[in-house]
């Protein structure tokens, strides 16, 4: 199992990005897919997730800025990220759940920094 994450990059305040994270050796669609993200000294904390049926849930801190997205072809979930805040900096991950609870996979991080 594989989820590779990228999109990230240095931005200034108001700006935008998209995340991407494709995975592999899992049956895309039986995942709910999540991104995490990691401010520097900081704890991981849960930005956003969205079912295999399209079902989506933010974070208070990103709602009305970020949206989650997927593309189950294309094995892939998306975060679009608007309006980006220095708070905003941070390596975001994203993790795979299965269904049943039961398996977790992350991907590897991908660094968003936002100067102010």
């Amino acid at each position: 199992v594989q989820l590779q994450a990228s999109g990230g990059g240095l931005v200034q305040a108001g700006e935008s990005l998209r995340l991407s994270c494709r995975g592999s050796g899992i049956v895309f669609g039986l995942y709910t897919m999540n991104w995490y993200r990691q401010p520097p000294g900081n704890q991981r904390e849960w930005v956003a997730g969205i079912t295999g049926g399209g079902m989506t849930n933010y974070a208070d801190s990103v709602k009305g800025r970020f949206t989650i997205s997927r593309d189950n072809a294309k094995n892939t979930v998306y975060l679009q990220m608007n309006v980006l805040k220095p708070e905003d900096t941070a390596v975001y991950f994203c993790k795979a759940i299965s269904v049943t609870g039961l398996y977790d996979y992350w991907g590897q991080g991908t660094l968003v920094t936002v100067s102010s």
